[in-house]
């Protein structure tokens, strides 16, 4: 029963993330124009004059980037840097290493029509949770193990098929039942008490392109800009895709040749008819393909041509990262270095110390204003506060400035912290719909520099912007920290003072007092408040009960923790 439950929750919590992720961007990002002709034209000017002094409202790509590798042999940190500043982190410990882009032969063990969802034994401690929107494309298609048919593609015949369901209200126990052997993809790693989330739209990654094996599709990334780019990156994967399948060609095709589009093509079919013979071969649950490792995977990814660096500390990173650049990206081996001076890596180029500020809660802004982050179980409030900074000229400009400067800051701090699912920002009421207009569109901009993909309300009238981030790992924060076991987690105790008076109350109300005295063992801050403040709190007890009160400081006992006796 009590594992029953604990699925249900996850299943609850899994549908509540798909929904948040399905909200139309199109619909949230749009934003009104506000007439202002009918204000004075004076005081239009006033209000909505931008001066030369202020922020830009235009975010620049990065000059250079870098990636920094420090690692020992049970920990590897990844940082990633835009013009010298880290944006974003990555930790891979042996022990809780990523399972994102991973296929296994899976079983159905649970299908809960409730939640059209299944939970599916891949061979992990938990099950993993599969959607029914994950087990069918757009055209309809589902994947599972029968006989007597074979896969609808040219590059191997094996006996593991597509099957086709064309009605569109398919429920989740019309596709699955218990016990049924399917292949799935993890898209999000086991978070806390949940398990991992699987999808079967399988989909591997190459350098220039991501293989989609079974849906026929031919798509470019849409941060590759340049219609001519795009159309010429279309046309050459017309020509190379084989019959089946469908590829999308990445950010970093762009600009790339020929050659290099069908080396990465090959060498993606191959990975898939390996995965096709191992699904054939082995047994439910199996691993049948396992990604990149995190550091492989990260330089696969991140490096661009603005590559000013990569730097490693570690010998036998740095060689396994030679092998794989020179096999895979060649251009881009002269940036890797292996570092060798005695300061340590992180502390040369502060990232540590970066590292210690995203763990706070208050980020300070330029101007002197700051941002205040919480992490909650549901969401993650922000909030804008003016702080020291004051102004040159008018409330307006303090008003401007400290929002602008807070929402780059906090596109950097989403990056850096890995910050997913609802996020609550909280600006600085602005009270003309013109300035909240600059600051959103300055705001949806930044975002287009982070590559998780975003969802972002207009700014409310009260000054809130509702969006969401797509969370495919743990928080920076949930990543290297424990919730504080002295308070469980809430961030507070309850005061000396009201301990102090909790234990007045117990004194007065206990039936069994009795003796010359009563002793009051508790923690050192809880003493030296009736010591001090509460004096009066002891003098009543020794009044009304004619008894000496006496205090045992115990440094042992949590602040919430004491004991009294009577002797």
């Amino acid at each position: 029963m009590g594992d029953h439950k604990a699925d249900t929750e996850q299943a609850e919590t899994a549908e509540t993330e798909q929904s948040e992720t399905e909200q139309t961007e199109t619909e949230q990002t749009e934003t009104e124009q506000v007439e202002t002709s009918d204000l004075p034209q004076d005081q239009e000017a006033d209000l909505f004059a931008v001066d030369e002094d202020w922020p830009s409202l235009t975010f620049s790509e990065p000059e250079e980037s870098s990636l920094i590798i420090s690692a020992d042999d049970h920990e590897t940190r990844i940082a990633f840097l835009n013009d010298h500043v880290p944006t974003e982190l990555f930790f891979d410990r042996s022990q809780d290493l990523t399972l994102v882009g991973n296929i296994y032969k899976g079983r159905v063990v649970r299908v809960l029509p409730g939640m059209q969802a299944a939970f599916v034994d891949i061979g992990l401690k938990q099950a993993a949770f599969l959607y029914v929107d994950d087990i069918a494309d757009e055209q309809g298609r589902h994947i599972s193990k029968t006989n007597n048919t074979r896969l609808n593609t040219t590059m191997m015949e094996s006996s593991f098929t597509q099957t086709i369901d064309i009605d569109t209200g398919r429920s989740i126990q019309q596709l699955l039942h218990e016990g049924q052997e399917l292949m799935v993809q993890v898209s999000k790693d086991p978070i806390s008490t949940k398990g991992a989330r699987v999808t079967n739209h399988i989909s591997i990654a190459g350098r220039y392109l991501v293989y989609i094996p079974l849906v026929e599709h031919i798509g470019v990334s849409r941060r590759i800009t340049n219609e001519e780019e795009r159309e010429r990156l279309k046309e050459i994967l017309s020509e190379l895709i084989p019959q089946g399948g469908g590829f999308v060609a990445r950010t970093v095709a762009e600009g790339c040749s020929l050659h290099d589009l069908r080396k990465d093509l090959n060498y993606l079919r191959l990975v898939w008819n390996e995965v096709l013979t191992r699904m054939e071969s082995m047994t439910a649950p199996a691993n049948l393909y396992q990604d990149l490792n995190l550091t492989l995977k990260t330089t696969r990814d991140l490096i661009t041509p603005n590559l000013r660096e990569i730097v490693v500390d570690h010998q036998a990173i740095h060689d396994e990262l030679q092998v794989f650049i020179e096999r895979f990206m060649p251009e881009y081996i002269s940036k890797l270095r292996l570092y060798e001076e005695p300061e340590p890596l992180y502390e040369s180029y502060g990232i540590e110390a970066e590292i210690n500020r995203a763990l706070s809660r208050q980020v300070w802004l330029p101007s002197g204003g700051y941002l205040v982050i919480d992490q909650t179980e549901a969401f993650t409030a922000i909030d804008v506060n003016s702080g020291r900074f004051v102004g040159k000229m008018h409330f307006e400009e303090t008003i401007y400035r400290t929002n602008i400067e807070a929402v780059y800051e906090v596109v950097h701090q989403l990056q850096l912290r890995n910050l997913g699912g609802i996020i609550i920002l909280d600006l600085i009421d602005m009270e003309n719909s013109s300035m909240s207009h600059k600051v959103h569109t300055a705001f949806v901009d930044a975002l287009k520099r982070d590559r998780a993909k975003t969802n972002v309300s207009k700014i409310s009238k009260f000054g809130l912007i509702e969006m969401t981030r797509t969370r495919i790992r743990d928080s920076l924060l949930r990543s290297i920290c424990d919730p504080c076991f002295y308070c469980q987690g809430t961030g507070f105790l309850k005061s000396p003072k009201t301990i102090s008076h909790n234990i007045y109350r117990e004194i007065l109300q206990d039936e069994s007092k009795h003796g010359q005295q009563v002793i009051i063992e508790a923690h050192p801050r809880i003493i030296q408040y009736f010591e001090e403040d509460g004096q009066i709190l002891s003098a009543d007890l020794e009044n009304l009960l004619d008894l000496t009160v006496r205090f045992h400081p115990n440094a042992t006992l949590h602040q919430e923790r004491y004991r009294y006796y009577f002797s």
